[in-house]
């Protein structure tokens, strides 16, 4: 399954909005710097769909504010 997520970093406040079946808004803590924010991202994606975060693929957009992820093995 592919996601699309727009990332905003380094925000005051973490905030996680499905704005559709396969489009998310995901604000995060931390600096786009060396990958932290990305991988605060697959860690809120995991808790969000309690999976492992070894499940999840950035596909596209490593640096970049619009990002596709991959989640692979999801039970619906």
């Amino acid at each position: 399954m592919k996601i699309f997520v727009k990332v905003k970093p380094s925000s005051r406040n973490v905030e996680f909005k499905k704005l559709s079946e396969t489009n998310f808004f995901v604000a995060v803590k931390e600096p786009p710097i060396r990958g932290k924010a990305n991988r605060a991202v697959v860690s809120a994606l995991a808790d969000y769909f309690k999976i492992s975060k070894a499940q999840i693929k950035l596909a596209l957009g490593a640096t970049g504010k619009n990002k596709i992820f991959e989640i692979f093995n999801l039970k619906k």
